[in-house]
């Protein structure tokens, strides 16, 4: 084994081949013709993007260098000018679709709207000349921090329409929280709401964004949306509201034509120690890198309805809800809410009624579709899809066939899409009409991004020998800097993996496998490894061994120091509706793993949990798992977490 390698033990056999009628159609509808497509970029990558540039965005001025590679320095499209709001609205006004729905939003008590390009165009130029009146220039950075209805998607592309970078920060943020970010931006104007929906309840944006402003001298204007009917308290000579502001906007404002490298967004992510990194993305590889991945993984055609149910608080909200889709004039769902126990089969209402056609979800969200049962997404007509997608984390198997038949129905495939808010865009996923799929396997690289799973030293690794998940040549879309902090970001993404024989490799934190047929298999962070009696282990494969016995609803594994081993295997488990827990079943699902994976996987320690810390973007915070197994004191930044309560449960129940 090489040195650093991360031991590989999931085994997972069937494999689903696109359907001929799906294919047919298909943008790229062959494994030849993605092969074809994907050598030609491997051959002359910078010919590659440069053809992709030329005929997929609009231009001001031409480019005159494709790629500037200082490593890990990367300037795309040196000398081009343009506007990402404009290749999202402007563009798409002399055709057809001026008329087209661009954003089809459905809040969560069940009120609605929806926008046509038209519309849109002219409500983000209105809130760009707002922007002016409250004196935001280019370059000024705009705090977004709202629930999910289209004034947010109108805010961000209203700062890309002045060329005023935005740092959105996801609505259910505490006010600390936004302090930091806020802060760290520099922001200048913060945009909000009195309140939004989730889960039955009026979540107070305003009181928030009013406590953190207390600590922020840069903001000097807000704008308030209203959406809850929500008292709240103007502050005189600061505060104004959206919809005053609106009215007397003129509904035209030219896009400021940027230059390539003018950062479009600064973009937090949190860390488990120290402050939140602001990811930086620039304007025309973002823009082309989010366009073309959104026509390659979603086979994207002009009669879809596309619902990704991401917050755009999140890069998933920013690449797959706004800048990718409108690029491509694409019909846009937003939904507010989320499914809670008043209305549990809530997305399946929302796909029933508008018709959705393409659905990306967490792998988390199917996991509690899962538990919750069938009988929901049964009851309604779901037979609009044509494709799924999923994001965020490693999907176990049992999760994908569950969604494969139940909400697919058998016909829809499955892109298993691998990226981060760093890369952008979706580096690694099924094509859906020329790549087969395997449960639990993220697939094959896009063209254009050529990923390597190597040790310590950067050396590659053996078929299906797990190892660290990089990337060995510039794409236009990767993240250009940690806001304020160059050095952070060479350290945090450049220097884990030393250079090798001159290759640079780009590394954010994930172990994977590429198996005989070049597939890869995500195994989580490296992180979360364990090194269990010499054996380095990924927590997903355990976990997806676990989730694999019907009594199992969800599980997350993490190492527990232990004396003889080094760490021990310790597994939190969520049971199934009906199940019981007792020692008779703990031995069960001990003994289910050895016979999934082997004996080295067997977990020492099986607690059975009321509930998992999850991230409001659905990820387990296994750092807590790990404190709680090892009967420390939490640590590090909480204020990502969904439900803090569930410490407190955790403790008192596990």
């Amino acid at each position: 084994m090489s040195e650093g390698a991360i031991e590989s033990v999931l085994q997972e056999k069937r494999w689903f081949a696109p359907p001929p009628t799906f294919a047919a159609k298909a943008r790229i509808g062959s494994y030849e013709a993605y092969r074809a497509l994907y050598d030609r970029s491997r051959e002359d990558p910078i010919a590659f993007w440069e053809e992709q540039a030329a005929q997929e965005l609009a231009w001001f001025e031409r480019w005159h260098t494709v790629l500037d590679w200082q490593p890990p320095q990367a300037k795309w499209f040196e000398g081009g000018r343009l506007n990402v709001s404009h290749n999202c609205l402007d563009r798409h006004l002399g055709t057809w679709r001026r008329n087209k729905a661009a954003i089809v939003w459905e809040g969560e008590p069940g009120d609605s709207r929806t926008l046509t390009y038209g519309q849109l165009h002219r409500e983000v130029c209105q809130m760009a000349n707002v922007l002016k009146q409250l004196g935001v220039q280019k370059g000024d950075v705009v705090g977004i921090y709202l629930p999910m209805i289209p004034e947010a998607a109108i805010a961000m592309l209203a700062c890309a329409r002045l060329g005023a970078p935005h740092s959105v920060v996801f609505g259910g943020f505490s006010a600390e929280a936004l302090r930091d970010r806020l802060n760290d931006a520099q922001a200048k104007v913060l945009i909000t709401a009195d309140g939004g929906w989730r889960k039955d309840a009026v979540v107070p944006l305003k009181d928030q964004a009013d406590k953190a402003l207390a600590g922020v001298p840069s903001v000097q204007h807000v704008l308030v949306v209203r959406r809850a009917a929500q008292p709240v308290t103007m502050v005189p000579g600061r505060d104004s509201w959206w919809h005053d502001l609106q009215a007397g906007a003129a509904g035209q404002c030219p896009a400021e034509p940027c230059a390539s490298e003018d950062v479009l967004f600064v973009l937090y992510t949190s860390g488990s120690t120290g402050k939140p990194k602001g990811v930086v993305h620039t304007t025309a590889g973002y823009n082309l890198y989010a366009h073309m991945t959104t026509q390659w993984v979603f086979d994207l055609r002009d009669e879809d309805v596309y619902w990704c149910t991401a917050d755009v608080g999140w890069i998933t909200g920013h690449s797959y809800i706004v800048y990718g889709p409108l690029s491509n004039g694409a019909t846009v769902v937003m939904y507010e809410g989320a499914p809670r126990p008043t209305n549990p089969g809530c997305f399946w209402d929302i796909i029933e009624k508008y018709g959705v056609t393409i659905f990306y979800t967490a792998p988390t969200a199917i996991r509690a579709f899962l538990k919750a049962g069938e009988h929901f997404p049964r009851a309604r007509d779901l037979s609009s899809l044509r494709l799924l997608g999923t994001v965020g984390e490693p999907i176990n198997p049992e999760a994908w066939m569950w969604y494969h038949h139940v909400i697919g129905g058998g016909r829809c495939p499955i892109v298993d899409t691998w990226w981060q808010t760093e890369t952008g865009g979706i580096l690694i996923s099924a094509l859906p009409g020329a790549i087969a799929t395997k449960p639990g396997s993220a697939a094959l690289p896009l063209p254009g991004i050529f990923p390597q799973v190597v040790d310590l030293n950067g050396h590659p690794v053996g078929v299906n020998e797990g190892g660290y998940l990089t990337v060995t040549h510039p794409w236009p879309g990767m993240m250009r800097t940690v806001f304020g902090d160059p050095e952070r970001f060479r350290r945090s993404y450049w220097e884990h993996i030393p250079p090798c024989d001159g290759q640079y490799f780009y590394f954010a934190g994930d172990g994977a496998r590429q198996d005989e047929d070049g597939y890869f298999w995500v195994m989580g962070r490296v992180d979360d490894v364990i090194n269990a009696a010499g054996h380095r282990l990924g927590t997903m494969e355990i976990e997806s061994a676990l989730v694999s016995h019907p009594a199992v609803a969800e599980a997350a594994v993490v190492g527990k120091p232990d004396p003889l081993k080094g760490e021990d295997i310790c597994a939190f488990v969520i049971l199934a509706e009906g199940q019981t827990p007792n020692e008779a079943l703990v031995q069960a699902l001990k003994d289910h793993v050895v016979q999934e994976i082997g004996a080295i996987a067997r977990p020492g320690d099986i607690r059975f949990a009321p509930a998992l810390p999850k991230t409001r973007s659905g990820k387990i915070v296994r750092r807590l798992l790990r404190a709680l197994a090892a009967g420390s004191d939490f640590s590090g930044d909480l204020s990502t977490l969904e439900d803090r309560s569930v410490l407190d449960r955790l403790r008192e129940e596990v």
